[in-house]
């Protein structure tokens, strides 16, 4: 266990000196501030209430769920292989006394991390945002329901960086990693839209898996199908993406 902690020690260290990681919360942090004004904006123009302080947060996940965090949580899964892989540093962390089993684990431990702090953070800042301009409307059971719908979101963009770290380590070069993680997710979400029966199997469909757990009812049997399903893709990607990273010769 303590070699494994100072691999994922070493891996936190890598990612918090990378710029995609600041960039991400910072552009994250923007989504808030311009939303916030958006919604002060409509309510001084139009004298319509907009999003409160339980709405706020919940709109700005689902901007940010859709767009930054899936984009940075690829480019951070690729530097963390892809990178190294063109930078020779993947030789050099191979030389320590470390499994690569655990060193796969911690970089993909590290990802989810990454992750989970932006979605921490969006959690904090949107809600205080929400408060500040919304007091009236808080409540401590909302807030404790928007809590839980930041963290499940964490599963869903934890399947998908484990897509990518398999894409990663399939092709060479990070570039093309990138380019075929957006062909891929255009084509998932062409196929969701144009073929709407099957669009429950598919991973860019769960995205918004929180959504299920807003509901009043509480659908606890699509809850546990979207559950299992991601499982399932975590279990394939993440085995896949192992047997390939023990087998490459660096």
């Amino acid at each position: 266990m303590a070699v494994f902690q100072a691999a994922l020690l070493n891996e936190l260290e890598k990612l918090s000196k990378k710029k995609k990681a600041l960039l991400a919360l910072i552009l994250s942090l923007a989504v808030i501030v311009i939303g916030q004004l958006l919604v002060v904006g409509v309510r001084s123009g139009f004298g319509i209430r907009g999003a409160g302080s339980v709405e706020f947060p919940i709109l700005v996940l689902s901007v940010v769920i859709n767009t930054i965090l899936p984009l940075f949580t690829a480019l951070v899964a690729i530097d963390c292989f892809s990178g190294e892989f063109s930078n020779n540093i993947m030789r050099v962390t191979l030389t320590r006394p470390v499994s690569r089993f655990k060193i796969f684990s911690a970089k993909v431990c590290a990802i989810a991390l990454f992750i989970l702090a932006n979605l921490i953070l969006l959690l904090v800042f949107s809600s205080l945002a929400g408060f500040l301009f919304n007091a009236n409307s808080a409540s401590l059971a909302s807030f404790l329901k928007t809590i839980i719908t930041y963290l499940v979101s964490l599963f869903p963009l934890l399947v998908l960086a484990l897509g990518i770290v398999l894409l990663a380590n399939i092709f060479k070069s990070g570039t093309s990693v990138f380019f075929v993680s957006i062909l891929v997710f255009i084509v998932f979400k062409g196929t969701g839209i144009l073929f709407p029966q099957f669009s429950s199997l598919l991973l860019t469909s769960h995205l918004d898996w929180y959504h299920l757990w807003l509901s009043d009812s509480f659908p606890l049997a699509k809850i546990a199908r979207g559950f299992f399903l991601l499982l399932g893709y975590a279990i394939i990607f993440f085995t896949a993406g192992y047997y390939l990273f023990d087998n490459k010769e660096f």
